[in-house]
């Protein structure tokens, strides 16, 4: 009888941590050196400001200011206009920063030492150069995107 009861607590707390109701220490969560040599490539693929705003500033305020790179931006498909120059984008009051365009907080993240790098497909056929971006913009290529996003140690997270 004691198996029995000790086997379905066991089995209840393996439950309700599987379920997160119990806070479980994990390595791959943990603030350790290790993990802050992990990155994140975010591919962000819209125009609309809210959701660009989210994630810019997810990956600036979340990912690269708590110690984790590389960090980058990868803006392909209709998000290349984000960071056009002669743009000027809404300024959502839902974020911290609220009173920033999406170049301001573009900016910002290269300025903290992200990246933010262009499709150039993507750029040509919006007609955009890089004399066209903001200052830090990359225009993205094989040789530049290809190891960000297949090097294991990098998270992909589409926005």
């Amino acid at each position: 009888m004691m198996k029995r009861l000790l086997a379905i607590a066991t089995l209840s707390v393996g439950l309700l941590a599987g379920s997160q109701l119990l806070p479980v220490a994990s390595p791959a969560l943990a603030q350790t050196a290790e993990t802050r040599e992990m990155g994140l490539f975010v591919n962000l693929t819209t125009d609309d400001t809210w959701a660009a705003a989210k994630a810019i500033s997810f990956a600036h305020q979340r990912v690269l200011k708590a110690g984790y790179s590389p960090v980058a931006i990868w803006m392909n498909v209709r998000a290349v206009y984000l960071a056009d120059r002669k743009r000027a984008s809404h300024v959502h009051g839902l974020m911290r920063e609220s009173d920033k365009s999406i170049q301001d907080m573009l900016t910002d993240f290269i300025a903290d030492g992200g990246r933010v790098i262009m499709c150039g497909a993507c750029s040509k056929a919006a007609g955009l150069t890089l004399e066209d971006y903001i200052d830090g913009v990359e225009m993205g290529s094989p040789d530049i995107v290809l190891p960000l996003l297949f090097d294991p140690d990098i998270k992909t997270l589409g926005w």
